[in-house]
This record gives structure tokens, C-alpha cells and sequence, in this order.
């Protein structure tokens, strides 16, 4: 991916809108339509990096109600020409099509490597890769898998948005075993996770979410390890300009916040 003189790449994750409710979730639903407002201008991409959603699954003729202003904004800005990239998350995991053939939106189930302007990015959301979190590992293979789908998707919509609502906020199999508390750059376990790839490979950025606090983590002398925060408490995100890689944060008054 070449980048076109004066546009730029934009990085955004961890929205999770529906938590904990629709009506508590829509404010900084407001504030990330803003935003996509704001940088449309210049924007040639934007990689949406998971968890756009607390919940997402679909169903085969139900997709979860609700943040419509959300995906008519993303379908307007591919409409104009602007590639998106979403890369789902362990709360918005179930996608099977929506995404593509409504959106026109190419939807990745595992992290993937871009090169934009010679750069060697690697992408994901971040939740299940490095060490640890066994449990959690486990039950995602589980729920990835096609059977337990299936049998999912025979339940009532109704039933099973109250059954994911409750596994999202309650249960870390589900979420993860992740209280968004920076461990120190020894330590965390997304930047051990970089350090491993760079063993058999060079990457120069690794941008991921799920950690949900805004992170800038040299792993070698030629990489980096960024995470981008989330839009609950930070609100925050990636910006390339074809050179330079950085985390900014979207201007919000004390009262939004």
C-alpha cells in the first residue's frame, strides 16, 4: 500500500459499543463519528484494529441492533473511496460476511502484515497472542469453532445477546485475563510477543488493541510496539503519515470525558 502525497493512515480500537448498555455507549459513539468526520479530509485508510463492538454476532438473516450511524458512516466513507481494514476482536469475533457484503469492508480473523511506504507493519487486535492467558486461549478455540456457532445460532437473537451481554462484562474466558493496567515494558506480554516475531523476522511497527491504554514500546533498535488505546477512557488512535508513526489523542471537553 503506497500512500498518495498529503493523505495519511489511521488506526482505531476498542470502542466496544453496547457496554454496558446502548443508551451509556451512544455518547462515545458521538465522539467517534466525530472523529472520523475530522480526518476524512486526509485519511487513505483506516485499519479498525477490534472491538468496534461489545457484541457482534450474525445470525443468517439478524445482524445485533443498533450504532446504525456507526455503519453508515463506514459504508459512506468506502462509498467515497476510502479503504478500511477491520480486524475482528475477542468481543466481535462472530463475523461471517456482513461486513463484506455490505460494507464492502475486508474482515481479517488473524493478525496480518501490511507494507505501507516500505514500512513492514504487524497488525491485529492483540488478545490471545504472547504468554500466559491459557484459559482464555482455550475457550476462544472453542468459540471460534464451527459447531458451537451453530449451535448458537439456533437460539433465540434475544436469548443470545443477554447470554454474550453478561459473558462480556462478567466472565475473563470470555474478555480475557486483561485489567488494562500497564505491567512495564519488561512485561507486557504483547511487546515479549513482538520480541519473539523479530527472532525470525524484521517488522517495524506491530500496532494492536485489546490493552486498551495507550502504549509506545521500542523492542528493537528498527521496531516498535505500539498499542492505540481505546475510545471508553483514552481516546485515542494510530496516525501514519507515510514516515512517522504516533499515537494522538481526539480532543474532548472534561464534561465528555
Amino acid at each position: 500500500m503506497n500512500i498518495p502525497e498529503g493523505k495519511k493512515i489511521y488506526f482505531s480500537s476498542d470502542n466496544h459499543l453496547g457496554a454496558p448498555t446502548h443508551n451509556e455507549s451512544r455518547p462515545r459513539e458521538q465522539k467517534f463519528l466525530r472523529w472520523l468526520d475530522e480526518i476524512r479530509p486526509d485519511a487513505h485508510a483506516i485499519f479498525l484494529l477490534g472491538d468496534l463492538f461489545d457484541f457482534w454476532f450474525e445470525y443468517r438473516t439478524v445482524v445485533p441492533k443498533g450504532f446504525v450511524r456507526t455503519l453508515g458512516k463506514l459504508a459512506e466513507f468506502r462509498d467515497s473511496g476510502i479503504e478500511i481494514h477491520f480486524f475482528v476482536g475477542n468481543h466481535d469475533l462472530w463475523m461471517s460476511g456482513y461486513f463484506e457484503d455490505e460494507l464492502g469492508i475486508p474482515v481479517y480473523h488473524e493478525p496480518k502484515v501490511f507494507t505501507i511506504n516500505d514500512k513492514k507493519f504487524f497488525l491485529g487486535h492483540g488478545d490471545g497472542l504472547g504468554p500466559g492467558d491459557k484459559g482464555y486461549k482455550r475457550m476462544k478455540k472453542i468459540f471460534k469453532g464451527r459447531f458451537f456457532q451453530w449451535v448458537f445460532r439456533w437460539g433465540h437473537p434475544d436469548i443470545g445477546m443477554r447470554i454474550a451481554q453478561y459473558f462480556s462484562v462478567k466472565n475473563k474466558l470470555i474478555s480475557g485475563n486483561d485489567d488494562h493496567i500497564f505491567l512495564g515494558e519488561e512485561n507486557e506480554w504483547l511487546a515479549t510477543y513482538a520480541k519473539r516475531k523479530l527472532e525470525t523476522e524484521h517488522y517495524d511497527y506491530f500496532v494492536f488493541g485489546h490493552r486498551h491504554l495507550p502504549m509506545t514500546i521500542k523492542v528493537a533498535e528498527q521496531s516498535t510496539y505500539f498499542n492505540i488505546g481505546d475510545w471508553i477512557h483514552h481516546y485515542t488512535y494510530g496516525v501514519f503519515d507515510g514516515e512517522t508513526f504516533e499515537i494522538k489523542e481526539f480532543e474532548v471537553s472534561k464534561e465528555e470525558k
